[in-house]
């Protein structure tokens, strides 16, 4: 068995509580950026009944996170979805969780230093010509040194920034949406909550189908709180909460929003909102409130700065799980004497976010290089969360069968799944429902360049399993309590069919 570090020479034990770690979900979510970008992609297919399609995608969304939050009360443990599909399902397929997840994570930083770039750009051109359109790369530069400095300094630093950014967005889009709702006045109407303002490409139910599973991926990050496990004061209370509390919360932030959007816009209209020009939440702070757009932009900003600091905190948690097993190189697990960060990975992560940002921004622009990253770490998400769903089945029926619950622990993992192949297809650009459109290049280029890697991680897999096949049944492991070592150990063995 791998050798289990103290709590003295790893992570810092207890350093965060249920409000930190609650907006490391919240923030990975991303909801400023959600709202103002990701959840409008929905509008050409919901038209007006977009809200309606937010609360089908919330209710669909939390039987995924009630699965997860579930696992976590059980399995505290910074390698968090690794483990929980070791000991639901197989450790050849925790294996494999933990590969593709850590790969993605470490892109998510990427990602959103490519939106920041071309959110900060072209806005201070539009304000100022004198400004080059073109001139992304020093925001992400900065955006790269603010995170990796709150790395570096520790969880409490990294998470009370996230903390405050967190507050700040959802306090501009909630201000915002209850300013709509006044000035829609008589215009304020449940009908958005029914099929009544579809369009007509995509009357009826069909079109609120095709709107959740395009609000679906805004929710994405939910479980970014369970990482932190090892860190976190009483993790099997505290990350539950955090993910059950961060999905419902936000969820209902993105209900509120879409509601006021809907209204004042007008929700026969509504299928024409978008994430740009007059017809988004910027023009229309513009065109209603002046100035106030400023604090949208700022909102939106910080949305990625954010999320940016939430995906390396779980990049690189997750990445210190898999050294301190031995899948990655050691040296990950090496910790700051004072902060108690993993600084190497922190380091890492720092090169990787400003090493693929940069190259991909130049190679594609950093629009298109936004839409091939995120192409590729949703595909690994939603397929980690179904993954996940099936593991909570697997895990309770199995290990924890007084505690089964038809209802918690086998119908919702049901539903969570049914509820995410849809997204999962639509991500990866397989049209087979009619509102799925295929992808084009260099986008496309995401699917093969995630199955490439999968099958890289298929042949270390099979390496380990024949040379060293403990360092794969150590995914299963959960660190915290050194007393439930063996019984983890033993649960996984259990799993082996060989």
């Amino acid at each position: 068995m791998s050798e289990i570090r103290s709590g003295t020479d790893g992570l810092r034990r207890g350093a965060i509580g249920l409000r930190e770690v609650l907006f490391q979900s919240i923030t990975a979510m991303a909801p400023g950026a959600a709202i103002a970008a990701s959840i409008p992609a929905g509008a050409a297919f919901a038209g007006g009944a977009l809200p309606l399609s937010v609360l089908v995608a919330l209710v669909a969304c939390l039987f995924a996170a009630s699965c997860i939050a579930e696992l976590a009360r059980h399995l505290p443990a910074a390698g968090s979805v690794a483990t929980y599909v070791t000991r639901g399902l197989h450790p050849g397929a925790g294996f494999l969780v933990a590969w593709m997840y850590v790969f993605v994570q470490a892109l998510v930083p990427t990602l959103l230093l490519l939106q920041l770039g071309f959110t900060v750009a072209p806005t201070l051109h539009s304000e100022w010509n004198s400004y080059p359109a073109d001139l992304w790369w020093p925001w992400v530069v900065v955006g790269a040194l603010i995170i990796g400095a709150a790395g570096y300094r520790g969880v409490q630093t990294s998470a009370r920034l996230g903390t405050v950014l967190g507050a700040f967005e959802i306090l501009v889009f909630v201000v915002l949406a209850a300013m709509f709702i006044v000035k829609a006045g008589s215009h304020n109407s449940v009908s958005v909550f029914t099929t009544s303002h579809t369009p007509a490409a995509h009357r009826g139910l069909s079109g609120i189908v095709a709107g959740s599973v395009y609000t679906v991926l805004a929710f994405a990050g939910f479980e970014a709180a369970a990482p932190l496990a090892e860190e976190a004061r009483d993790p099997r209370s505290t990350i539950r909460k955090a993910v059950l509390g961060a999905t419902l919360g936000i969820g209902l932030v993105y209900v509120f929003t879409t509601y006021a959007a809907a209204v004042v816009f007008g929700p026969d209209s509504f299928s024409s909102f978008n994430s740009t020009d007059a017809s988004s939440w910027t023009g229309l702070a513009k065109s209603s409130y002046g100035l106030f757009w400023v604090f949208v932009f700022f909102a939106i900003v910080n949305s990625t700065i954010a999320n940016a600091n939430a995906g390396l905190n779980v990049a690189t948690r997750t990445a210190y799980a898999m050294a301190r097993i031995r899948i990655l190189p050691r040296t990950l697990t090496r910790v700051h004497p004072v902060y108690r960060s993993p600084v190497v990975a922190v380091a890492a992560q720092f090169v990787i976010a400003i090493a693929a940002t940069l190259i991909l921004g130049f190679r594609y622009g950093p629009m298109t290089a936004f839409l091939l990253v995120a192409t590729g770490i949703v595909i690994v998400v939603v397929t980690v969360y179904i993954l996940c769903c099936l593991a909570c089945v697997g895990f309770f029926a199995r290990h924890r069968r007084a505690e089964f619950r038809p209802v918690r622990h086998g119908l919702v993992p049901v539903l969570g799944v049914a509820a995410f192949v849809p997204a999962l297809l639509t991500a990866a650009g397989l049209p087979v429902f009619s509102f799925i459109t295929k992808l084009t290049a260099p986008v496309s280029y995401a699917a093969p360049a995630v199955g490439v890697w999968l099958l890289i991680g298929l042949g270390y897999l099979a390496y380990l399993w024949t040379r060293s096949r403990q360092r794969v049944l150590d995914t299963g492991l959960v660190h915290l309590d050194p007393h439930e070592q063996e019984p983890a150990v033993a649960a996984v063995m259990d799993a082996d069919p060989a």
